[in-house]
């Protein structure tokens, strides 16, 4: 199974995601477009150069909505550390320890996880809040 996230780089919260058994960008696209439909325009989106990201199906979404592209450098992990972070995280503390018998176990498992990880989870970096509390109290801060 793949999964794919929407995050935000500054609360480090999951704005949304979506879990395929293929590596199509259709997939992608649907977690951008919940993103973008619960949160609003972004300005700028961060991926890596895989191919469900250079398809013409998310870029095209992107161009669409006048969102600057930002892509990673070829090999260069760190340019995408929050969400790899992230992937280590859930893995751990997630995946592995659970027995997901099925892609509906899985699918419950990881939307319970997610969950925590952005109302429950303190993160150093964000001074021990939570991905919410940075994430809301950013947009209040704004307004």
């Amino acid at each position: 199974m793949y999964l794919g996230a929407v995050m935000d780089w500054c609360s480090r919260r999951v704005l949304s995601w979506r879990l395929s058994n293929t590596l199509e960008a259709d997939f992608y696209v649907a977690a951008l477009e919940e993103a973008l439909a619960c949160y609003g325009r972004l300005d700028i989106f961060n991926t890596d150069q895989g191919s469900q990201f250079t398809s013409l199906a998310f870029t095209g979404l992107l161009q669409r909505e006048g969102i600057q592209i930002s892509m990673d450098g070829r090999g260069a992990w760190r340019d995408n550390v929050f969400i790899e972070r992230l992937w280590w995280s859930l893995k751990y503390e997630c995946v592995y320890i659970n027995d997901f018998e099925d892609r509906t176990s899985l699918r419950k498992g990881l939307a319970a996880w997610i969950d925590f990880y952005n109302s429950e989870r303190p993160h150093f970096a964000l001074d021990q809040r939570t991905p919410d509390e940075a994430y809301f109290g950013e947009l209040k801060e704004a307004a």
